[in-house]
């Protein structure tokens, strides 16, 4: 074969390649980790870099020009930078995820997000409110039982605000079971078409503002506040992003588009799992901020609000700008 035909029949191959190359490189080069969702084309790059060794070595048997040869040979040398560099550590992957990836992955699902956010924060709010006004109506919320835990827990007289009993290692590990749980449902109820989600939402939101409400109105309010303020920042806006997981993975399986139900949900499914993995680890630290922190009776109001206009920041810069400029932002 002639090298003109050589070239006709091979050159969209190369081109292509070396598009693939171009794409994964800034990739690379911007910092992006291991966690990223695959490029399309990804799955093939290993058959076509066979291809090209091959090709290469024809190249050279056949005494081709050293231009063509030279052009191989870097494309080559290139996928194999590539292909075969030494993976990032995976604390340096999981450290690139958390501060740039996941925020990022947050933003591109906005819309779901925002729903999330109106769904948990409207009725919170509204009962809240409610309760102010209508204080019996706490009976039709809370049984007498729960109430009167409610009281006890955040009774201005108690060794520890929010909690009866138990050391704070013992609780920050009840917190991280009680709190991941609640992310994980929230986010898996989202296969019942999304209306799972919804409902999970709207309960945590009723049940959240029907205690703040109740103890607002009865005086408990200060240690209340007190208690929660300090883990807030991460707890809340976790179970919002878990909430938004879920709505878009109901969402993928009510309308796929012009995807099949099945690759649909199985792309927000691995959206909904990357999502799941910021989440847990927001509430790893709301757990242990809760534990080590919230609960701690010397500490004033004023300290208690400081700390949490902190966390309430970094929550919010982290998310609105977390990774921003990289290509996750190009959605």
């Amino acid at each position: 074969m002639r090298q003109e035909q050589f070239v006709t029949r091979y050159q969209h191959e190369w081109q292509q390649f070396e598009d693939w190359l171009q794409r994964r490189g800034e990739k690379a080069r911007k910092g992006h980790s291991g966690l990223d969702p695959p490029l399309p084309g990804d799955e093939t790059i290993p058959q076509r870099y066979r291809r090209l060794c091959q090709q290469l070595a024809l190249a050279r048997r056949r005494g081709y020009s050293p231009q063509l040869v030279e052009r191989l040979q870097q494309l080559m040398q290139r996928g194999h930078n590539l292909l075969y560099r030494t993976p990032a550590p995976r604390w340096q992957r999981a450290v690139e995820f958390l501060i740039a990836d996941f925020p990022q992955l947050v933003r591109r699902q906005a819309g779901a997000m925002w729903i999330a956010c109106a769904l948990f924060a409207v009725p919170l709010i509204g009962i809240f409110v409610l309760l102010q006004f209508q204080p019996e109506l706490i009976h039709l919320l809370l049984d007498p039982r729960q109430i009167a835990q409610m009281e006890k827990m955040y009774d201005p007289a108690a060794d520890h605000l929010g909690r009866d009993s138990g050391t704070n290692w013992a609780m920050f590990g009840h917190y991280i079971m009680n709190n991941i749980s609640i992310g994980l449902r929230t986010f898996a109820s989202g296969l019942l078409a999304g209306v799972g989600t919804v409902l999970v939402l709207l309960f945590n939101g009723i049940t959240i503002g029907a205690v703040a409400g109740h103890l607002q109105n009865a005086g408990f309010g200060e240690p209340f506040w007190r208690f929660v303020v300090g883990h807030a920042p991460f707890e809340l806006t976790a179970i919002v992003i878990a909430g938004g997981a879920g709505l878009q993975l109901g969402l993928r399986l009510l309308a796929p588009g012009r995807k099949r139900r099945i690759d649909a949900l199985v792309e927000g499914g691995v959206i909904g799992a990357r999502l799941c993995l910021g989440v847990a680890f927001m509430l790893l630290v709301a757990a242990f901020i809760e534990a080590f922190w919230s609960a701690i009776v010397w500490v004033p109001m004023w300290g208690k609000l400081t700390a949490s206009g902190v966390l309430w920041t970094l929550v919010i810069v982290w998310l609105w700008r977390g990774g921003r400029g990289g290509a996750g932002d190009a959605h």
